[in-house]
């Protein structure tokens, strides 16, 4: 499980038909890194989020064939950077 911020919302209009409508979002590590990360709960930009990487993150996505390294499982009530 990683610790990250979520940055603002990725508009990807031509996706592979197995994403489906999850939205993807850019999010970035305490150290600056970012990534994206697929949306499974509804987060706003600012929100500190926890995410999964790996098979884990496939399945938190929905499906072990889901095609996501990276999924956001929960928004982080208070965290100070």
């Amino acid at each position: 499980m990683r610790i990250m911020q979520v940055e603002k919302t990725l508009v990807s209009t031509n996706r592979i038909a197995e994403f489906g409508h999850k939205p993807l979002l850019v999010v970035r590590e305490k150290s600056g890194a970012r990534s994206v990360a697929v949306d499974s709960i509804g987060c706003m930009p600012g929100d500190w989020v926890i995410c999964l990487g790996s098979g884990a993150a496939r399945d938190a996505a929905g499906a072990k064939d889901y095609p996501s390294d990276l999924t956001i499982v929960g928004i982080i009530d208070h965290w100070e950077e």
